[in-house]
């Protein structure tokens, strides 16, 4: 049986058991909730914090997981990521007050406040800096005015709250997170792990791709194609009238208006699209 770790609460928790769900995989319907089997799948969930969630999986007390690439790096667990999952997603950038630092070689003897430490560690220690990390559960971006810390490495979406405490970012983003799929590292791919990675893949390309639909004129078939490309190519079939041919392509679910637009100035009619609810590729 696969045992999979899912986050009980947080913003990846939502999000990952709809993404089980459209892959097929049974999810709770209560939240309290904390183990629950599928057997037709062949597979046992586990509700856990997120932060606990790579060491679990880390251990190989667990098969695998979902949780933040963030909490998988500062776990510091013996886990990898093996499929990124196009949800969650943050960015850590540090901070501190103007003309404090400019890049991550001016942190050498400061003080860095973070609810990752060991994240901003594992950075630091790269780039061969050697600063004080002190840990910081909550609002990081009180710690310089507080006199805790010179500067701060915390999640920035706008930068808005950073700026109201006076703060402002500098240097290059520490970690571009999001969700991911975990593995215990240094362990061989089974059947039922790569079942779920290539589920879950399908889900994320059917979110990606809608299928569209048109008829076109045989003699423009090779322009239209330059639009609509599709994954490996163009589904071409002819129609009964003559001269005309139906062509049916992946097309990425952001560009879908401008496409459709495309299509229609080159001569294109009956352009449908239609969502794609699973896939295999």
């Amino acid at each position: 049986m696969l045992r999979v770790a899912v986050p009980n609460k947080g913003s990846l928790a939502e999000p990952a058991s709809q993404m089980l769900r459209e892959a097929g995989y049974l999810q709770r319907s209560d939240v309290r909730d904390l183990v629950l089997q599928d057997p037709d799948n062949d597979t046992e969930f586990f509700f856990l914090r997120p932060r606990d969630i790579a060491v679990y999986v880390g251990s190989g007390e667990l098969d695998v997981g979902i949780t933040g690439r963030d909490l998988l790096l500062d776990s510091g667990a013996a886990a990898e990521e093996i499929l990124p999952l196009a949800f969650g997603g943050s960015t850590f950038r540090f901070a501190a007050r103007p003309g404090v630092a400019s890049s991550v070689r001016d942190l050498t003897g400061l003080r860095v406040a973070a609810a990752y430490p060991g994240l901003v560690g594992q950075h630091l220690a790269e780039h061969g800096v050697q600063a004080q990390v002190i840990r910081l559960d909550g609002a990081v971006e009180t710690a310089v005015r507080l006199g805790v810390a010179d500067v701060i490495a915390d999640v920035v979406s706008t930068g808005t709250t950073l700026h109201n405490a006076g703060l402002e970012v500098f240097g290059e983003p520490i970690l571009v997170s999001e969700a991911v799929l975990v593995r215990r590292a240094g362990t061989g791919a089974t059947p039922a792990v790569e079942l779920m990675a290539r589920r879950l893949q399908g889900v994320i390309v059917a979110r990606t791709y809608v299928l569209m639909d048109y008829d076109i004129r045989a003699e423009l078939v090779d322009r239209a194609c330059e639009l609509t490309p599709g994954i490996e190519s163009p589904t071409i079939s002819p129609l009964h009238e003559s001269g005309w041919v139906a062509v049916r392509a992946m097309v990425p679910r952001r560009d879908t208006n401008k496409v459709m637009d495309d299509l229609w100035e080159l001569g294109a009619r009956g352009i449908l699209v239609t969502d794609i609810h699973a896939c295999r590729l």
